[in-house]
């Protein structure tokens, strides 16, 4: 009981230690996406212990301590993310444009029950459908979509990094971008209201550390703070949609926010978790939205399982370009943070 309860907890503990190391390393970085999780079982192993533990020496008070501050420093890290959070006044009901939807999904390319994404789609009507991981057998799938959905970019792709983009709205200019590497798309809409309101949409998938993608963080965290400098200089409302392969408490996320002074819904609704659809206790958020301060969430939620390993993520908006009430919520990036966002551009084009 003693030796598990010291290897249990010792494991914890470095496990919460690893995202201290700033090394982009799958190795430290895999360790961000688990926080909610790693909390829970300090909190658990920290209660345990007084069970599990007879002998309470000095080893055990140590790992006690130990335990209890990580549980402290990540609920201090989550607790934004969460309904408790105060973000002051960000409703308005003023509205310089109708109400736009859009349906963000991750499809997993390996998925074969199209028709789900298809029926949900048909029940729901977004006004934007964005989907990640679609080869050319989705893209024929989804083909019965575009009697409502007239203007798509496409861009099917066998490596599991294909993306495409479905909408009724005007589309007056389409772009896909490359950033990184040649099969890695991103892409750069700019749409018009039917009420001639408009707005620029960024759809982003970059590779995930990991031991079976990419080494290091390097090329994900450059091609995001790439596209939070393109959004910077923009003059008109803005949203970032797609899957970032990252938790929006992340360094790189936060640091993503700052450069691109955006605001993550997220902040005061909830974790709004995504992945993995199958294993409730074992998700977080990985597809994120970030938007300008002239976009008003009205509804903001994950849907139903369509078969993928991601759920689809939900949201709805409006515009009001006069109104300055969440102007409060803008984070700005400090001259080092600055640096820091341009070292790891420079970085990631270096893959």
């Amino acid at each position: 009981m003693e030796l598990t309860y010291y290897l249990l907890s010792a494991l914890l503990v470095i496990a919460s230690s690893m995202p201290f190391v700033s090394d982009q390393h799958w190795v430290f970085r895999i360790f961000d996406f688990g926080r909610i999780q790693l909390m829970f079982l300090q909190l658990i192993m920290l209660a345990a212990g007084f069970f599990m533990i007879g002998d309470r020496n000095a080893a055990f008070w140590a790992m006690e301590a130990a335990l209890a501050g990580f549980f402290i420093y990540h609920s201090i890290i989550l607790f934004p993310y969460t309904h408790l959070y105060p973000v002051g006044n960000r409703t308005n009901k003023a509205k310089d444009s109708e109400s736009i939807s859009i349906l963000s999904v991750n499809v997993y390319q390996y998925n074969k029950e199209y028709q789900l994404l298809i029926d949900l789609v048909n029940e729901i009507k977004p006004d934007i459908v964005l989907t990640m991981e679609t080869n050319k057998d989705w893209e024929n799938a989804l083909s019965v979509l575009e009697k409502d959905y007239p203007n798509a970019t496409k861009v099917p792709l066998d490596n599991t990094y294909g993306m495409h983009f479905y909408t009724h709205l005007k589309v007056q200019r389409s772009k896909v971008n490359y950033f990184m590497a040649d099969d890695l798309p991103s892409v750069e809409i700019d749409l018009e209201t039917r009420n001639h309101n408009k707005f620029t949409f960024f759809g982003v998938h970059p590779p995930p550390p990991s031991p079976t993608e990419e080494t290091t963080s390097k090329e994900r965290d450059g091609e995001l703070l790439m596209v939070a400098k393109m959004v910077k200089k923009l003059k008109h409302p803005a949203l970032v949609v797609g899957d970032f392969n990252n938790v929006a408490w992340a360094r790189s996320s936060v640091l993503f926010r700052k450069t691109s002074e955006l605001i993550d819904p997220r902040i005061g609704r909830g974790f709004i978790s995504t992945y993995h659809a199958k294993y409730k206790w074992l998700r977080f958020p990985i597809d994120l939205f970030f938007h300008s301060t002239d976009v008003f969430i009205e509804e903001f939620k994950t849907l139903r399982h369509i078969g993928s390993d991601h759920l689809p993520q939900y949201c709805k908006f409006f515009i009001n370009h006069q109104s300055t009430v969440q102007e409060n919520q803008v984070e700005t990036a400090d001259h080092g943070e600055k640096q820091e966002a341009n070292e790891m551009i420079a970085e990631g084009k270096k893959m």
